[in-house]
């Protein structure tokens, strides 16, 4: 009898602790709304400067009205000027050359309207050019020098994005530690122990890893995203980030890709991520919030329906969904971030409080098992 109650409470603990992965302020976290959720801002990560901006200009208005986009791009900008744990702006993630670059999206949930870079150089204030972009142009999507090309005619300057720091670290990664990590595979020489340059391998070994496990952390993940909503459910998003550590020249993750880094609309309500976004890009994961909860699911269902749906395909990886209602009802879930003690924070600004740091738990790969209770309270 004693072994069937101790079976019991454990499965009892382990739901409780599954309970805890997703934070929500009307659900399982035990939170409820305590006034006036809207308006708010959002963001990933514990980047208090980018939250306390995005807030204060926000209430240039009452409620909020009208200021949700100069609030995203506020908010945003402060972070790629104090660059943000070197996660977001100049001076931080070099490639494989040394150099940096960014990636920024702007996108208004009222008229689904888009302005994004990638692969920005040259340019400092990424999210400010992606608004350019929004208002000043038919496109959604400028990359490149050519991003960087129209950023000079709306009247940016140059500027270098490396630093000294950044350059010096790149040479450790390149002379010290021997290119490692990096994102190749089937090339000769063996990428896993130089530095190449490399060429195709005579056949393709499709079991080669794809994800490359990748320290995810406050100075090495893919995005600052932001979401601002007035008392009106008015609603915008934006991104910025200079990327992972050590990727090829040219890479482009998630960050300036809508419906992957982020997404808003004004009738459902808003979604972010962030993370390793070379995993999160495929499953375009804002998106499928977004769509979730049009569907009819809570903000807290439809973040952990996101991290379902990319865990049915990748066992490790590095990511964090939040979705927000229209109403300002919002949720947060993380799969991976051990490099963090398996915890993701973010910023959360309402009425009721503001400029406050939350912390949730995320669920991470385990070993399988062979009990079907167990895989049911963990999945």
């Amino acid at each position: 009898m004693k072994k069937y109650v101790a079976t019991f409470l454990t499965v009892l603990w382990l739901a409780s602790v599954v309970g805890a992965k997703t934070t929500s302020n009307v659900t399982r976290s035990g939170q409820r709304p305590t006034g006036q959720l809207l308006p708010m801002v959002i963001n990933t990560w514990p980047f208090a400067v980018a939250n306390e901006e995005a807030w204060r200009l926000l209430n240039l208005r009452k409620g909020g009205l009208g200021q949700t986009r100069n609030a995203v791009v506020g908010g945003i900008s402060e972070c790629e000027i104090q660059q943000c744990d070197k996660a977001v702006g100049y001076g931080g993630s070099p490639d494989e050359r040394g150099d940096t670059s960014l990636d920024a999206l702007l996108m208004d949930g009222s008229t689904m309207e888009v302005g994004a870079v990638a692969d920005l150089r040259r340019i400092r204030s990424a999210i400010k050019v992606a608004r350019h972009v929004l208002e000043h142009t038919g496109h959604v999507l400028l990359v490149g020098d050519a991003a960087a090309d129209f950023a000079n005619a709306m009247g940016f300057q140059n500027e270098s994005l490396n630093t000294p720091e950044s350059t010096k670290e790149w040479r450790e990664w390149r002379d010290t530690k021997n290119c490692q990590p990096n994102y190749w595979r089937n090339v000769f020489p063996d990428p896993k122990s130089s530095c190449g340059p490399y060429e195709p391998l005579p056949s393709w070994d499709a079991d080669a890893n794809r994800d490359v496990e990748t320290e995810i952390g406050p100075d090495n993940h893919d995005t600052i995203t932001m979401v601002a909503i007035d008392e009106e459910s008015n609603i915008h998003v934006g991104t910025s980030t200079n990327g992972l550590r050590y990727t090829m020249p040219g890479r482009v993750g998630d960050a300036p890709i809508p419906g992957a880094s982020s997404y808003a609309d004004n009738e459902v309500g808003a979604a972010v991520t962030t993370g390793d976004g070379d995993t999160l890009m495929r499953f375009l994961p804002s998106l499928l919030a977004v769509e979730a909860m049009r569907a009819g699911k809570t903000p807290a269902e439809a973040v952990e329906f996101v991290l379902q749906r990319i865990r049915k395909h990748v066992e490790r990886f590095q990511g964090a969904v939040i979705a927000v209602d229209r109403l300002g009802t919002y949720a947060v879930a993380c799969h991976g971030f051990e490099y963090q003690g398996f915890r993701f924070s973010y910023m959360v600004s309402s009425p009721a409080q503001q400029s406050r740091k939350e912390t949730i738990v995320c669920t991470q790969a385990l070993e399988k098992t062979n009990s079907e209770i167990y895989r049911k309270v963990i999945w």
